[in-house]
């Protein structure tokens, strides 16, 4: 094995790829968890495999069962697994971290569900943070699993004779388990951008509503605001001031004119 990759095993930030080295190829994975809710981020773990003619050596981050099935299979002789060459156990291996992807997308589609019902119930700071933390998580996987379409092509095409034409037709079938997932990638992460601009939008027709509310107030508060300020002025000599019911005809001038104002305003379907 090279140097560079034993740097990329110790390394594990590396993208997926694939390395044919002639008596041997590298291929370089991610795994992430499942068990993710709003207060916690996706986790990624490199998976590390090694190909070689009659063995597969697969190196994890840490010891997590997520290979036990393959185990179990070989250790009951269940399958093609024990019939097969290394290049179908390598396959399996592929297979299986795949298809823990669908586990966590559907975590993650069940969660924006019920973001969206929020959202439309009650669009609440709480709900953009929730929508947010979920696109970051959205872009998180978008580039780690991007590069993994080109890793298993690059597997498929590949002409060297580790890999079996019988095998080749298994991988075509992950190929097309990878460009699910990175479209169902790019769908959820369409929709969280389109639950941002529904919030904002949202956000600014309350904010208009609340501006009519208060600009209706504010217009039925200019007449009498002129009003009162017609009869606050410091001259001496008013009619009105001497009249017995003066006061009292000026609330029912001002009442009667909020009350005209409301009710043309109602016409006009302005509130």
């Amino acid at each position: 094995m090279t140097q560079e990759n034993l740097e990329d095993i110790l390394n594990t930030d590396q993208r997926p790829k694939m390395q044919d080295m002639g008596d041997y190829m590298f291929i370089v994975l991610k795994r992430f968890c499942n068990t993710c809710d709003e207060h916690s981020d996706i986790t990624a773990e490199q998976v590390s495999i090694i190909l070689g003619p009659n063995y597969v050596i697969s190196l994890q981050e840490r010891a997590e069962t997520l290979f036990d099935p393959i185990r179990e299979r070989i250790k009951t002789s269940k399958g093609r697994i024990r019939k097969t060459g290394a290049d179908y156990l390598a396959y399996a291996i592929i297979d299986m971290i795949l298809d823990s992807y669908f586990g966590i997308l559907e975590t993650l589609g069940e969660k924006i569900e019920i973001e969206e019902e929020a959202l439309v119930n009650n669009p609440a700071q709480s709900t953009l943070r929730v929508i947010q933390h979920l696109k970051r998580d959205m872009i998180f996987l978008r580039k780690s699993i991007w590069p993994l379409r080109e890793t298993i092509s690059a597997l498929e095409r590949s002409e060297s004779p580790l890999i079996q034409d019988a095998t080749g037709i298994y991988l075509k079938d992950i190929y097309d388990h990878a460009i699910q997932v990175i479209d169902t990638v790019e769908t959820y992460r369409e929709m969280l951008s389109g639950m941002i601009d529904i919030y904002l939008s949202s956000l600014s027709n309350r904010m208009n509503q609340v501006m009519k509310v208060l600009t209706i107030i504010a217009t039925i508060f200019i007449p009498l605001t002129f009003l009162a300020g017609v009869y606050g002025m410091n001259f001496k000599h008013f009619p009105e001031l001497e009249w017995h019911w003066g006061y009292l005809f000026f609330w029912i001038t001002s009442m009667t004119i909020a009350v005209v104002m409301l009710i043309l305003f109602k016409r006009k379907k302005w509130f």
